[in-house]
């Protein structure tokens, strides 16, 4: 892959290791923005093949031929910067590492245009707004409203991108902990079913899915609770669909604690176990090569309080019934 740039556009000649790849795909990885916004420039005739406007998003790449795009000109950052406190578990001048409390969205959406980590970044880090867009300056990967633990900003839009280029090559260490509804007849397994928008229900995943992408999650048990029909899980993700731990597990008979969008059924209360306000699910480790030094990082956060006061609950019942 050569690249360059002429003036505002970015211009690239496809290698072998790009050919047969979508365009909106490998534009994203190539320029450090999300898909979302490549298929935008898309529909907005931005971006040619061989001089040609891309129509559809899905075109799949062919070597030697010209890709180019020419993004819009920047606009002013309209969110303002808020003085939230932050659990820093590491930061230098390309990224930051952050403890993500359960709760808090990662970047504004609709509903969500305050209280955000995008709005406690920007007042923390001054110079991170506009690496890689506008509405989530700096944002890689994003965790779930309800999902605890780690998670990797980019400070810079080098970093940006070789951040990006990572979680494209499934190259990044993620580990999760959770807690399941249910009782696993293994001790290990791994889920290999593609994910897409459910057929009648469009803000929900589903693997009953004839247009899914295809996803891939490990999983083992660390200790079961038998008594109360629960397990306390490591899931180590090989895709980064969206809710994928959790459509994956629920697929599977395994639905996450507290989640009330795919943990339908079985719901029944015990008692002395509180159910969680949000899917008992936490991001323990992340490990990645630093995209500017090079070296090796692994992260991981403790636990949160209150899957740590779910997790003691079960084992009291276990001691009782044993």
């Amino acid at each position: 892959m050569t690249a360059g740039a002429e003036g505002d556009a970015l211009a690239f000649t496809v290698g072998d290791e790009l050919a047969g790849q979508r365009i909106d795909q490998a534009l994203a990885i190539l320029s450090g923005v999300p898909r979302s916004q490549v298929r935008r420039w898309i529909a907005d005739g931005r971006v040619r093949v061989d001089g040609q406007a891309v129509l559809r998003p899905s075109r799949k790449l062919v070597e030697g031929v010209r890709l180019e795009a020419r993004p819009p000109e920047p606009v002013e950052l309209a969110i303002e910067p808020e003085a939230i406190p932050l659990v820093i578990l590491h930061e230098d001048t390309d990224l930051v590492v952050i403890d993500k409390p359960p709760g808090m969205v990662v970047h504004p959406a609709p509903g969500h245009w305050s209280g955000t980590l995008v709005h406690a970044l920007l007042h923390h880090c001054s110079d991170l707004a506009g690496v890689g867009g506008v509405l989530r300056p700096g944002i890689v990967h994003r965790l779930d409203r309800g999902t605890s633990g780690v998670i990797v900003v980019a400070k810079t839009d080098a970093a940006h991108q070789g951040l990006a280029a990572q979680f494209h090559d499934h190259t990044i260490l993620r580990l999760y902990r959770t807690i399941v509804r249910g009782s696993p007849s293994a001790g290990a397994s791994r889920i290999d079913r593609s994910i897409g928008r459910h057929p009648r229900d469009r803000k929900r995943m589903s693997v009953r899915t004839r247009s899914g992408r295809a996803a891939v999650t490990n999983w083992r048990v660390l200790e079961r609770f038998p008594a109360s029909a629960h397990a306390w899980l490591e899931v180590r993700p090989e895709t980064g669909r969206t809710h994928q731990i959790r459509v994956h597990l629920a697929s599977v008979g395994l639905p996450i604690h507290g989640d009330v969008v795919y943990g339908r059924g079985r719901r029944r209360r015990q008692p002395g176990i509180a159910t969680l306000d949000r899917p008992a699910l936490h991001a323990a480790v992340l490990g990645f090569t630093h995209p500017i030094g090079g070296q090796t990082l692994r992260f991981e956060a403790p636990l949160p309080p209150d899957m740590q006061t779910l997790l003691d609950a079960l084992a009291t019942r276990e001691t009782r019934a044993g």
